[in-house]
């Protein structure tokens, strides 16, 4: 084998290092070390002599591997993964070997400039399999380069001194330990051990009696079932072994500090009793009916293969697949500073690159089955290692396993279908997706209980939306069994699997008492929500397109309150096109028939990222670019929906909503590129414009917005965050995170009287639709209140029974109390004290 490897330009360009590459997947190296060329011609050549193991679907990128197993991605363009192949022309195929210079893929240069985000091409060493990148001049960034010029060199693990000559010693190290790890060698220190020999370019190596494992293998590692006092010795080969092993070391020897795989769960807002489970109420409602584990379906993939070299490369090419997807995530996650997140995936990328996963697939591969069935029963056998090791740690981890199984199946066959559901069930899992959820929900369940997830989540928005009692957070594998009742009550947080038959008939019969009441409400849902003392209150529906809005016309609903427009967005690999949310918007218009549609432009950030539109790394992402904050460096993205908004009609139907804004002159602005993009598209009448009131800034100067808005509309979910100062993802802090807090109700009065004789003032945060807050909301002034379109009538019926200006007398007094539990026990005794003659 030769001991070095020279790379060639693909082609004809101008030379840019990789750290300028305008996507950080690629700048920050998350994909492997290189270089970029801006492109002056039309086909990619390949850069050595190799064979290709990789095209894009979307022949959009080519990965080779030269003779001594260096993988080199080539990689046209940015975000051209987004064309579909549109514009491009793939030359070769899986399997076929090249010669250095040879024709990779021809591509449409003007097409593919004018719809990608850029033409510049990453050549990266995706996999060096030893071998070390000796050259690389990062001073020619800006220089041109010629098709076939040598632009890297890498040399072999071991290069010669010389003919003849003796290599040098490769230096090594030994290193006992005692295992520190409270929990034992479980996922997250297994791989990162795997990374410090990365990281260090090392042959890492760990002995435990007469066992020898490479930290390469997440699974070896795992199976050795290590717990906290055992003694093993670390042996590390290249020339940082020393520090490599003082990290290993330090890693393996001291006790995991806030590992969220061995810390207690925060106790939920509710204290559950004897029998009783505790979870957050993510939805409101109660339930009774048989517990049923859910549990997603794998992809359905062919048992047999027929060509064991064919299935091979299948197989490769979809582990490729998904270790491009886990890394992208996982720069996403470290972007916005989710640790926790960022260590489950890069538990998922070890075991993904694990030698002897694949080694397990190949082998079944070898004896028949398809390269999916191979992957499968790979990681079947894995799981019932971690099973059978009787840690429970190591057993949790199983779930992880499994939905790494899941990914790669799924590009080696179709989609499963939704499984199906007993009628009326109480739904366990351990978490669901939207698609899930919204697939679930068609087959009418009682109710939904999940380990993880949060009360403000998109899974919890859309149980809501449908009226299904829902708890999160629960903490706990629910470990009831399958089939035995058990009474939901997602109004105090518990779930009670197996109760006495007194406790379900109480239960059955408040059941029957809410339904009564419902249809009571439902009768009246269409006339208006006017108080005792005179005041009408609109009450208007949150919804998440137009599927929602046809239902909120159902109930009885005044208007949209909140059309969230994210929900087009998110669940797919592109941003939808103009026609595509022209006609989700219509949609919505059409289905309330004149009355008034608010549309909140696309609000992301946060707790709500897309996997197409990667954001800026920032230590706290909640305080980061988010809603109106995107438009300084996604324009025409917020463009594309401007356009699609202002050719909607009825325009004068149609309310246009900017979140996060906190100050005026971003209301200018947006009104401003508004009437720019109405002009050029001859649209002469323009839409109210209106801002959301989320942070402090925007209540506390009111008044200035509402001399420029058309309305406002206070998201009380982010007012408290931001004003508490406590994120409203945390369950531990679910409990103090009330929108009663006095603090919070002095700047919603604040912004009711800013826009006092100026603009109309809604709410379409969760506190619309909690009966405590909306009693107070509407006390201090606001005009609006939008929920989710189910609870609609209750709210109306609700409403009617205020006396709002009596309730106002109360609350100045009410707003100098500690907290908000404080505030909630005052409203409570006040609304349940009888009226008096």
């Amino acid at each position: 084998m030769a001991s070095s490897l020279d790379i060639q330009a693909p082609v004809d360009g101008i030379f840019v290092a990789l750290e300028a590459v305008p996507d950080p997947v690629f700048a920050e190296g998350t994909l492997g070390e290189g270089l970029a060329i801006d492109p002056l011609g039309d086909t990619l050549h390949a850069p050595c002599d190799g064979e290709i193991v990789h095209c894009a679907r979307t022949a959009h990128a080519v990965t080779l591997r030269s003779v001594g197993g260096v993988e080199l991605l080539v990689h046209l363009g940015l975000d051209t993964v987004n064309l579909d192949g549109a514009g491009l022309e793939l030359l070769v195929e899986v399997g076929q070997r090249v010669e250095a210079g040879e024709a990779l893929l021809r591509f449409e240069a003007d097409r593919v400039a004018r719809q990608a985000m850029s033409l510049i091409t990453p050549v990266i060493v995706a996999e060096p399999a030893g071998w070390r990148l000796a050259s690389l001049d990062t001073q020619r960034s800006g220089e041109t380069v010629r098709q076939g010029e040598v632009i890297m060199r890498l040399v072999a693990p071991a290069e010669a001194a010389g003919e003849g000559m003796p290599t040098a010693p490769v230096p090594r190290a030994t290193r006992e330990v005692t295992l520190g790890l409270a929990a034992g060698l479980h996922a997250r220190p297994a791989a990162r051990l795997r990374a410090i020999a990365r990281e260090h370019d090392v042959e890492l190596q760990l002995m435990h009696g007469e066992t020898q494992v490479e930290a390469r293998s997440l699974s070896r590692l795992m199976n050795l079932g290590l717990v906290a006092g055992d003694h093993v010795a670390l042996m590390a080969r290249g020339e940082n072994a020393a520090a490599a092993l003082d990290d290993a070391e330090r890693l393996l020897s001291e006790a995991e500090a806030d590992d969220p795989a061995t810390s207690a769960v925060d106790v939920p807002a509710a204290e559950a009793g004897a029998g009783q489970l505790a979870g957050l109420v993510a939805s409101q409602g109660l339930a009774v009916g048989p517990l049923h584990h859910y549990v997603a379906a794998l992809p359905t993939v062919p048992q047999f293969g027929d060509d064991p070299a064919h299935e091979r490369a299948a197989l490769g090419k979809a582990l490729e697949s998904v270790g491009h997807s886990l890394k992208t995530a996982l720069a996403q996650a470290e972007r916005s500073a989710r640790s926790s997140e960022a260590e489950i995936l890069e538990a998922h990328l070890a075991w993904l690159d694990d030698p002897a996963l694949r080694d397990a697939a190949e082998g079944y591969i070898g004896s028949g089955r398809s390269a999916g069935q191979a992957w499968k029963e790979a990681l079947d056998g894995e799981a019932e290692h971690l099973q059978s090791t009787g840690n429970k740690l190591l057993t949790a981890r199983v779930a992880d396993l499994r939905d790494l199984q899941r990914q790669v199946m799924a590009c080696l066959g179709s989609a499963p279908s939704v499984p199906q559901i007993p009628a009326g069930a109480i739904i366990i899992a351990d978490d669901l997706t939207p698609s899930e959820l919204t697939a679930l929900a068609a087959q009418r369940p009682a109710g939904i209980c999940l380990v993880a997830g949060g009360a403000t989540s998109h899974v919890a928005i859309l149980a809501r939306a449908r009226e299904l009692p829902c708890l999160v957070a629960m903490g706990t594998a629910l470990a009831s069994a399958e089939g035995e009742m058990a009474i939901l009550d997602a109004e105090r947080g518990l779930l009670e699997p197996q109760p006495d038959s007194a406790s379900l008939e109480v239960m059955r019969e408040r059941i029957a008492e809410r339904e009564r009441a419902r249809g009571s409400a439902r009768e009246s849902a269409r006339k208006p929500a006017t108080t005792h003392d005179g005041r009408t209150i609109e009450v208007c529906a949150n919804v998440a397109g137009g599927a929602e809005a046809r239902l909120a016309a159902q109930e009885g609903a005044d208007g949209i309150g909140l059309l969230r427009s994210e929900f087009l967005f998110l669940d797919r690999d592109r941003a939808p096109s103009v026609d595509e949310q022209r006609d989700e918007y219509q949609a919505a218009l059409d289905a309330l028939g004149g009355k008034p549609v608010v549309v909140r432009t696309l609000d992301i950030g946060a707790d709500k990222q897309l996997d197409y539109l990667p954001l800026p790394n920032v230590p706290n992402p909640a305080l980061g670019v988010r809603g109106i904050r995107l438009w300084a460096s996604q324009a025409e993205l917020l463009d594309s929906q401007l356009r699609a908004l202002v050719a909607l009609e009825p325009l004068d139907s149609l309310r246009i909503m900017l979140p996060m804004v906190s100050g005026v002159g971003e209301l200018r602005a947006l009104r401003q590129r508004l009437e720019t993009l109405a002009s050029e598209l001859g649209v002469s009448r323009l839409p109210q414009l209106g801002v959301m009131i989320e942070v402090p800034s925007a209540a506390l100067c009111a008044s200035r917005l509402a001399a420029e808005a058309d309305f406002l509309s206070i998201g009380t979910n982010d007012l408290t965050q931001y004003t508490l100062a406590m994120d409203r993802e945390d369950p531990g802090l679910a409990a103090q995170l009330d929108v009663l807090h006095p603090a919070v109700l002095r700047l919603i009065k604040t912004t009711v009287e800013g826009a006092a004789g100026r603009c109309p003032v809604g709410v379409c945060g969760a506190a619309a639709g909690d009966p405590l807050a909306l009693a107070v909301l509407v006390a201090l002034g606001v005009d609006e209140l939008s929920v989710e379109p189910s609870r609609v009538p209750g709210v109306k019926a609700s409403l009617r029974e205020l006396d709002a200006g009596a309730l106002a007398e109360q609350l100045s007094s009410w707003l100098e109390l500690d907290d908000g539990a404080a505030v909630r026990a005052q409203v409570k005794a006040w609304l349940e004290a009888p009226v008096t003659a």
